[in-house]
């Protein structure tokens, strides 16, 4: 709201300014020691209005630092969280990073990272893990993105829209087709570049499409993934795990463990702000991770938010019950 109110300030400002000039132009003729005047006038007006704003800039600074809120929207964002959670008494080492294509030296001070390893070659990912760091690589099965070089081949059984997600439609899981594509296409690629295990996400189809050859499809991929000896870490999917339990089998068939979004946080997908979770989704959450954990699956927690008080939360949380988590300050995830 204070940013939105100094541009209209600064707008207002040079509108006057304008107006000034404009009126100086046309007393030129008339008299030139007035034109002096007001120039005098409104350069004196200039200054006292830029001090007033810095006051005011500096005011809100000062607010949001004793506040714990990070207003910052530049590059330096990761960093202070990264910092904030140092300090906070527990850092779990961590990271979700999706969208980053660049040097893996950049995570040397993580144990665990999440990536589309896709975009890395084995070469990269061998070197990185030379230093004993655990690499999982994203995959997606329950909806197809359109950026991806298969698409074209599965478009045809794809549902419907993702909402928020312009690039990516729900995809038929129970499609036998695409299931030995993920299987015995996808997964093999990634195993050949040396993850060490699969990020899986939107096992969530499930939610949308609740039937038995949806929670089949979701099931027959995730078990075939628990197949290869690795780790399958199930973002999401909370609907389709309990279903599972409850009609098929139980959890350690088909994941070793559980990431979990916006535990603590939440999206505001209008503006994509980052806000704090309803207190009903937070029981939810906590009450649902709590009960895998205790049957031993492996929590990690994966939340948006630039404040220092709710990172603060999440660190003494996720601390006092053994679990991962990571703190980004954008969905991006870069």
């Amino acid at each position: 709201m204070i940013l939105g109110m100094n541009n209209v300030i600064r707008n207002n400002k040079i509108l006057s300014i304008a107006m000034v000039l404009l009126f100086s132009i046309g007393l030129f003729a008339c008299n030139k020691k007035d034109i002096v005047l007001i120039d005098d006038d409104v350069e004196e007006n200039i200054i006292v209005e830029t001090e007033e704003e810095q006051a005011v800039d500096k005011e809100q600074t000062k607010s949001d630092s004793e506040e714990g809120i990070i207003t910052s929207d530049t590059e330096e964002d990761e960093e202070k969280i990264e910092s904030i959670k140092s300090t906070a008494g527990y850092n779990s080492k961590y990271g979700v990073f999706l969208s980053y294509e660049g040097d893996l030296s950049r995570f040397a001070d993580y144990d665990e990272i999440v990536i589309d390893a896709q975009y890395f070659t084995k070469e990269q990912i061998t070197e990185y893990k030379k230093g004993g760091h655990k690499v999982y690589s994203y995959l997606n099965i329950g909806s197809l993105e359109t950026f991806r070089p298969y698409y074209n081949e599965f478009v045809d059984i794809t549902l419907s829209d993702y909402e928020n997600w312009e690039e990516e439609r729900w995809i038929d899981v129970s499609n036998e087709r695409w299931q030995n594509y993920v299987l015995y296409t996808l997964a093999p690629a990634l195993i050949e570049k040396g993850v060490d295990g699969f990020f899986v996400d939107n096992c969530d189809v499930y939610y949308m499409y609740q039937n038995d050859s949806m929670l089949s499809g979701v099931a027959n991929i995730m078990k075939g993934l628990k197949g290869y000896n690795k780790a399958v870490i199930m973002n999401g999917g909370d609907t389709f795990i309990d279903a599972y339990c409850s009609k098929k089998g139980v959890w350690s068939d088909v994941i070793t463990g559980i990431n979990q979004e916006s535990v603590f946080t939440k999206i505001d997908w209008e503006d994509e702000n980052h806000g704090v979770s309803d207190p009903e989704d937070k029981a939810y959450f906590t009450e649902y991770l709590e009960r895998y954990s205790n049957l031993g699956a492996d929590i990690y927690l994966l939340e948006y938010t630039k404040d220092s008080s709710v990172i603060a939360d999440i660190d003494s949380y996720c601390k006092n019950k053994n679990f991962a988590y990571y703190v980004s300050g954008s969905i991006e995830l870069n």
